[in-house]
């Protein structure tokens, strides 16, 4: 699923957004992480922001504008965690 660019391929990077979202497989989806990787639930968040923390550090960079988007949009309010 994911492409040479290291986005997924269904990842819509001009909007920034997944483009199969309500149809996306089990380990795109935040509720599941925590049987996945026996996270317990009260860390399930942090656990998946450190997880796209790494990607993004893997692809882009640790100083690319990619995780400073990353950062800022996970300080931004958010409609859902899943």
């Amino acid at each position: 699923m994911v492409g040479e660019d290291g986005w997924c391929r269904h990842f819509d990077q001009g909007g920034r957004r997944c483009r199969i979202y309500e149809d996306r497989p089990d380990f795109c989806r935040v509720s599941g992480l925590a049987d996945l990787f026996a996270v317990p639930e009260e860390e399930v968040n942090a656990f998946a922001i450190d997880c796209c923390r790494q990607q993004i550090r893997s692809v882009h960079g640790g100083r690319s504008l990619e995780l400073r988007k990353f950062e800022r949009l996970i300080r931004s309010p958010q409609d859902s965690d899943d």
